[in-house]
């Protein structure tokens, strides 16, 4: 805002920036209605109405869209002043499910601690992914050319990230690790790092990584099931032959709404890990294709809002963003279908899960921030763009 009478400042929205909210919006009604689905006669199994998990969706949104409108109408250079604070708070926020006295706010659900509960619970590993993109891109715009050095440019990547795979793996949650390393290594990839080093220690890093999923029983179960069906234990590759079974008897246009057979608990969990094969079932391969596109879609738009980035920092922090949201949507994809290792990833703003939920619409909100501009507006109609200053 300007002390001139009748000047104001705001925002306005690239074309990339406007389609990436209505692709966001219709992913999100389109989830709703997978959600009712996949959870209504579960929730009234568990004793509570039909409604009680599309409620709590709902509620996730309302929160997610009031950040998303601060995040999308404030400087996103701002994220670079705050990435060592918002790293510290991820680190703590991982650090608290891990420890022996704090099973009164975190307690093991389902076999693991990976929620913490202050008067409201969350996922604290969710958070850990956006300290991740902010902090990766803060530093390495000022490592600059020091980053094509192993000690000085990529080591105090490689410790950060050594600590914070080493505090989801004791939740344990080996899919975040995969999730944190994978999102470090495309933000550091769009940096510049030389792909040498990052060769040499992932082949370095590979048996230690193998030696740490033997140590996970269930994880362990999950490759062998894949990699070897016939061999597997038959409650190993359960959760993924009743999600094909799903898929596969939804055909071309699918069963119908609400007519899927799996929420009815064939399924374990068909609300969340599994959500995208009631999909299959009730939308059949349609479905499956649409929700697809509308990613790739997310992604076009979040990569070409990257491009078009007023600063390297915001450059790097779209990346990153953009990366997060459709690999773990598309992982969560290839899972459904056979094509990837069971993981336990949700499915972006379809997936029950309000840590989740929230999180991608803010990140979201910060992807659009990065795709417009700061125009100064003259009374009610007249305007004159002007560039955004970088602090």
């Amino acid at each position: 805002m300007t002390g001139v009478a009748g000047v104001r400042e705001r925002w306005r929205m690239s074309v990339h920036a406007r389609a990436l909210v209505i692709v966001t919006a219709t992913v999100l009604a389109f989830g709703l209605a997978v959600l009712y689905s996949a959870s209504a006669l579960l929730a009234v199994r568990e004793a509570h109405g039909s409604m009680y998990y599309l409620l709590r969706q709902l509620s996730g949104i309302g929160i997610g869209v009031v950040l998303f409108a601060v995040t999308a109408k404030m400087d996103a250079e701002r994220w670079r002043k705050w990435a060592w604070p918002i790293l510290g708070v991820g680190i703590l926020l991982l650090v608290i499910p891990v420890l022996p006295f704090t099973t009164a706010i975190a307690p093991r659900i389902n076999g693991s601690r990976r929620w913490v509960n202050l008067g409201f619970a969350f996922q604290s590993s969710e958070f850990a992914k956006l300290a991740v993109v902010v902090w990766t891109a803060m530093l390495i715009v000022k490592k600059g050319d020091a980053l094509r050095r192993l000690t000085k440019g990529l080591l105090p990547f490689l410790l950060v990230l050594a600590v914070l795979n080493l505090l989801v793996v004791l939740e344990p949650d080996l899919s975040m690790a995969m999730t944190f390393t994978l999102i470090m290594g495309v933000v550091l990839f769009a940096g510049g790092v030389r792909i040498g080093h990052v060769v040499v220690l992932s082949v370095l890093a590979i048996p230690l990584l193998w030696h740490e999923v033997e140590k996970v029983q269930y994880a362990l179960l999950r490759m062998t099931s894949f990699l070897d069906p016939g061999r597997a234990p038959a409650e190993a590759g359960y959760q993924l032959k009743q999600s094909l079974i799903a898929v596969g008897s939804g055909g071309l246009f699918g069963v119908g709404f609400g007519q899927g057979r799996q929420q009815m608990g064939f399924v374990p969990f068909p609300y969340n890990d599994f959500i995208a094969s009631n999909i299959g079932e009730e939308w059949g391969f349609l479905g499956i294709l649409f929700i697809t596109l509308a990613f790739a879609l997310y992604g076009w738009l979040g990569f070409r809002i990257a491009k078009e980035a007023r600063t390297p920092f915001q450059q790097l922090t779209a990346i990153g963003i953009t990366f997060t949201t459709v690999s773990t949507a598309f992982l969560h994809i290839g899972v459904v279908i056979g094509l990837l290792p069971t993981t336990g990833l949700t499915l972006p703003f379809i997936s029950y899960g309000r840590t989740n939920l929230v999180l991608s619409i803010l990140m979201t909100g910060i992807l659009v921030n990065i795709g417009s501009t700061r125009e100064r507006v003259v009374g009610d109609r007249a305007t004159n763009p002007l560039t955004a200053s970088t602090p």
